[in-house]
C-alpha cells in the first residue's frame, strides 16, 4: 500500500518502484548495509533527511523517501530527455546505482557507437557493462525481471478476477 501511495503521489509505476524495494533489501525494513543504508529501499541517514520524509527507520518513510528519490534522479537528469517513461526510470535506477555523471558519459559513448542513449536495454546497457562492468547492468536488470513478474502477477490475478 506505500508503494501504490506514494508512487501515485509521484507519478512513477508502483511495481517498478516495488521491484526496486526487493531487489534493495529482499522488501525487509529490517535489511541494513554495510555502510549504513537502512530499510527497503536501503536509505542513507543523511540522503533521508535531505528528503524530508521522516524517520526513515519506520517502513512508510523509507518507502516515500525511495520512490522520491528516484522521483528527484528522473526531474533531474532525464525528464527532458526523449525516453519513454520506463527508460527514465530505468535510467535514474542505473544513476542510484552509478552515479549520474557516469550515466551522462555512457550515454555519449553508446550514442558515438550508433546506440540509442535513449534505450538502456541493448544500448546504453552495452557501453555500460563494456565501462563499468556488470554491478549496474545486474542491478538495474533484476529490477526489471522482478518488475515484470510483479505485473504478470498482477495480470493473472486482475484474469482470475473476471
Amino acid at each position: 500500500e506505500f508503494f501504490r501511495k506514494y508512487s501515485d503521489q509521484y507519478s512513477i509505476d508502483w511495481l517498478l518502484m516495488m521491484a526496486q524495494g526487493y531487489q534493495e533489501s529482499r522488501l525487509d525494513q529490517q535489511a541494513k548495509s554495510a555502510v549504513g543504508a537502512v530499510g527497503v529501499m536501503q536509505i542513507m541517514p543523511a540522503t533521508g533527511k535531505d528528503l524530508k520524509v521522516g524517520d526513515i527507520r519506520r517502513e512508510e518513510e523509507n518507502i516515500h523517501g525511495g520512490v522520491k528519490y528516484i522521483r528527484f534522479m528522473i526531474d533531474q537528469y532525464y525528464a527532458k530527455e526523449p525516453m519513454t517513461d520506463l527508460n527514465k526510470g530505468l535510467f535514474a535506477f542505473a544513476a542510484y546505482n552509478a552515479g549520474p555523471g557516469r550515466i551522462s558519459q555512457l550515454r555519449k559513448e553508446a550514442a558515438a557507437k550508433g546506440l540509442d542513449p535513449n534505450v538502456w536495454f541493448d544500448n546504453v546497457e552495452r557501453v555500460a557493462a563494456q565501462r563499468i562492468g556488470r554491478e549496474t547492468v545486474q542491478y538495474v536488470s533484476n529490477i526489471y525481471k522482478y518488475y515484470i513478474a510483479y505485473s504478470l502477477v498482477r495480470a493473472q490475478g486482475a484474469k482470475a478476477a473476471n
